[in-house]
């Protein structure tokens, strides 16, 4: 493990000659956005759904979001500073919830998926953060722990008596993998504050060196570019918080007759 715990063979931010810097400026909908140079291009796949969380605290007047290092075995992205997160299992459209999503969130998610998708990739994210990083989005289960079993990834969660808090969730964008990639996935970036998780922070097998990075020092991070571009997105929002009783449209970065772009839905 090499200074600040940045795993070896990992490549820092300025010196990845494979990584596009983001824009100095934001981005506005419709223009296009960074993407990674790739060696190889890949057949084409279609994207699976995937879903991130992204746990925000704050130290005093200075933010702080849970990244980790996804382990360099890995065929996409290794090496890189990522939210937790993956894709989304069969079961997570039939495991049991402690609160529903909320309603703007939930209309938000079906621009893109049926209600019950929506629902899943909300659960995807709870269960993958606390898969790989042991933090707990969850609230107690009406009538205590479920009687079937949901696999060993619930261990610890659903056996407790607890379930996913599907309220606490706030849905701020979404991302296609462009084609030509190892993987694809149709991504929806959740956020969450960190007081509404429970739990210690443990490492995994998917992911290591897991810890709170300030908002300003994560960009240094090896980062996928989509990561790169979610923090911008995630510092605007801290600054500028949204109205929760409102809806409003978030970014959908994708790629368009081969050009990568910044959309709105």
């Amino acid at each position: 493990m090499s200074k600040r715990g940045i795993p070896e063979g990992a490549v820092v931010r300025g010196t990845d000659k494979g990584y596009d810097e983001a824009p100095k400026v934001p981005l506005k909908p419709g223009s296009e956005r960074p993407v990674e140079k790739i060696d190889k291009v890949y057949p084409y796949m279609r994207p699976r759904d995937a879903a991130t969380l992204i746990l925000v605290r704050m130290q005093g007047s200075t933010p702080e979001v849970l990244m980790g290092c996804r382990a360099a075995a890995h065929a996409f992205m290794p090496n890189r500073y990522v939210f937790p997160g993956g894709k989304v299992d069969p079961d997570d459209a039939r495991v049991p919830v402690a609160t529903a999503l909320d309603p703007f969130v939930n209309e938000r998610l079906m621009r893109a998926a049926s209600a019950q998708r929506a629902r899943a990739l909300a659960v995807a994210a709870v269960r993958e953060t606390f898969e790989e990083s042991g933090l707990m989005l969850g609230k107690p289960l009406e009538g205590g722990a479920p009687k079937k079993d949901y696999g060993e990834h619930w261990k610890g969660f659903l056996d407790q008596g607890m379930a996913p808090a599907l309220d606490c969730l706030d849905l701020i964008a979404r991302a296609v993998t462009p084609p030509g990639r190892p993987r694809r996935f149709n991504a929806r970036f959740f956020m969450a504050r960190a007081e509404d998780a429970s739990g210690e922070i443990r490492h995994s097998s998917e992911m290591g060196d897991i810890r709170w990075v300030r908002l300003d020092e994560a960009r240094e991070l090896p980062l996928p570019t989509i990561t790169g571009l979610i923090l911008g997105e995630i510092g605007r929002l801290v600054k500028e918080p949204p109205d929760r009783t409102a809806q409003r449209r978030i970014p959908l970065f994708t790629t368009v007759h081969r050009k990568h772009l910044m959309l709105e839905e």
